[in-house]
């Protein structure tokens, strides 16, 4: 991969990713990937799991996350961790975004 150090915003595409749930990529290299999430209210993350540890920040919005066995209710300036593998899933009960970050970077997501 081609390294590149300026994502400008204006150049990134927003992905429908259907149900209520909106991706838009930033910037990206082997190891790391940035990914802004916008959630419209009720819209519902499936639990799933990848390979790739992710962080998420919260900007704005309320979410009910589910870790493993625990849920958290979350909210802007608030962060998880998800390690790799880990069942995760949200439940948005505010409207808002998230910032995800990943390592390394997700290729479906490309």
């Amino acid at each position: 991969m081609t390294v590149k150090n300026h994502f400008p915003a204006g150049e990134a595409k927003s992905f429908d990713a259907g149900g209520g749930l909106t991706r838009k990529v930033g910037a990206y290299a082997d190891n790391a990937m940035v990914v802004e999430v916008h959630f419209e209210q009720g819209t519902i993350a499936a639990r799933h799991h990848h390979p790739h540890e992710q962080i998420t920040y919260v900007i704005s919005g309320r979410f009910e996350f589910t870790i493993g066995g625990d849920t958290y209710i979350v909210g802007p300036g608030d962060s998880l961790y998800k390690q790799p593998n880990i069942e995760h899933g949200a439940t948005c009960l505010e409207a808002g975004t998230l910032l995800d970050v990943f390592t390394p970077h997700r290729e479906d997501f490309l």
